[in-house]
C-alpha cells in the first residue's frame, strides 16, 4: 500500500504539484512525503508556477485580511455610537459588563460566556435575545460537571433556566472528584453560553469600548467634590 502511494506521491511531484497539493491526495505526513521526494527535482517552470500560486494565495490571503479589518472596524465604530441610544438600559449595561468580565475575548471571535450562578447565566440569556437579538436556533450550551452530578438531571436544569433544548446541548465534559458526596448541594456544574457570530463578538467589543468612553466622558464633566478641591491644594 505504502509503496503504492510513494509511486503515486513521485507521479505528482514529477507533475509539478506542490507538498500541499501531494498531501491533499495521499495522506501520509509531511515528513514521510519529504523523504520520499527529496531526490525528486523540480524544473524551473515548474519551479517559477509555484512561486506564482504562493504569490497568488499570499495575496488573496492579504485581500480578505483587509476586508476582515474593514468589516471589523465598521462594525466596532457603528456599536460605539449605539451606546448613546443603550446608556440608560440596566439591562444593556449589566450586560455588557458582565460579559467584559466573565465572557471570551479570543481571536476565534466566537461569543462565549462560562458561570455557575444560575441567576447570571439567567440575565445573560435575556440580553442575548432582548438586547443582542440571538435567533433562539444559534444558542448551544456546553456544561462541565463532576461525576458526583447526575447527568440527565444536570442537563435538563440548565436547559429549563436556559430555554434552549437539549438537542443544541454540547456533549457534557465530566470531571472526576476525590469528595465522596457533594459539599455544595447547589451548585449544578457550570454553564457556557456559546454563540457563533462573528460579528456579535465584535458589536459586543465595540460596545464595551463605546461605554468605556461615555462613562469617561461623564466622569472628566463630574464637578469635583468640595473635599476633592480641598486635596488638590
Amino acid at each position: 500500500m505504502k509503496f503504492r502511494e510513494k509511486l503515486l506521491a513521485i507521479k505528482l511531484r514529477k507533475g509539478g504539484k506542490s507538498y500541499d497539493e501531494i498531501h491533499q491526495v495521499i495522506k501520509v505526513s509531511k515528513s514521510t512525503l519529504s523523504i520520499w521526494l527529496r531526490d525528486i527535482p523540480l524544473n524551473a517552470r515548474q519551479k517559477n508556477t509555484l512561486i506564482g500560486r504562493q504569490k497568488s494565495r499570499y495575496a488573496g490571503a492579504k485581500a480578505n485580511q483587509k476586508k476582515r479589518i474593514e468589516r471589523t472596524k465598521q462594525i466596532v465604530d457603528l456599536a460605539k455610537k449605539e451606546v448613546v441610544t443603550f446608556i440608560n438600559d440596566p439591562l444593556f449595561l449589566a450586560g455588557v459588563m458582565l460579559y467584559w468580565a466573565e465572557g471570551t475575548k479570543r481571536s476565534n471571535e466566537t461569543v462565549k460566556l462560562t458561570n455557575s450562578d444560575p441567576e447570571m447565566i439567567k440575565l445573560m440569556m435575556r440580553w442575548f435575545r432582548s438586547i443582542c437579538k440571538v435567533p433562539e436556533k444559534k444558542f448551544r450550551i456546553a456544561l462541565n460537571i463532576h461525576t458526583l452530578h447526575h447527568y440527565s438531571e444536570i442537563r435538563k436544569y440548565w436547559s429549563d433556566l436556559t430555554k434552549i433544548p437539549l438537542e443544541q446541548f454540547y456533549k457534557v465534559q465530566i470531571k472526576t472528584t476525590s469528595f465522596p458526596s457533594k459539599r455544595n448541594f447547589l451548585y449544578n456544574g457550570t454553564c457556557t453560553i456559546t454563540i457563533c457570530n462573528r460579528d456579535l463578538f465584535r458589536r459586543i467589543e465595540g460596545w464595551r469600548m463605546g461605554l468605556l468612553k461615555e462613562m469617561r466622558v461623564k466622569s472628566d464633566n463630574a464637578p469635583i467634590a468640595q473635599s476633592d478641591r480641598a486635596r488638590d491644594f
